[in-house]
């Protein structure tokens, strides 16, 4: 790492903070943030069921109107309202793991960085960040506040 950010700043290490402190905060929120990921994709598959569910019982009255009443009874006894896993329907899922994980996890990643850095988000970012742009180019500031090319 090369030198910390202004003290001033939102994202500045804390003083007693050393590289190997901020890389290892870093990779909690890292993580976390592949847990908002799966959570996203959990999400997904809720709304993606949910919508199996409604196309099903959507076929199972198509199949009754077209005269088929044997297999719009199979449909709907067998997949319209179904569990997705034993006892659970998508949303049971989605709270299971709310509860059990993603809250937890959120948790422990805030306690890291208060413990850590004294709170705040996106350290290693920021000094990533500092380190990799081309100072006093336009684009390349490091707020948005800056003015281009003033060098910040």
């Amino acid at each position: 790492m090369s030198g910390p950010l202004p003290p001033d700043d939102r994202w500045a290490r804390p003083d007693d903070a050393d590289d190997d402190t901020v890389e290892a905060a870093g990779k909690v929120t890292e993580a976390l943030e592949w847990v908002e990921r799966a959570r996203g994709h959990l999400y997904e598959f809720h709304q993606l069921m949910g919508r199996a569910d409604i196309l099903f019982g959507e076929a199972a009255e198509a199949l009754c109107d077209a005269g088929h009443d044997k297999l719009a009874d199979l449909v709907e006894t067998e997949l319209v309202g179904r569990n997705v896993l034993t006892g659970r329907w998508t949303f049971q899922i989605v709270e299971e793991f709310d509860d059990g994980y993603y809250g937890p996890a959120q948790v422990v990643e805030a306690q890291v960085r208060d413990d850590l850095l004294g709170g705040r988000r996106h350290v290693f970012e920021a000094e990533l960040k500092e380190r990799r742009r081309s100072h006093g180019r336009r684009h390349h500031e490091f707020r948005p506040t800056d003015e281009p090319g003033a060098g910040g």
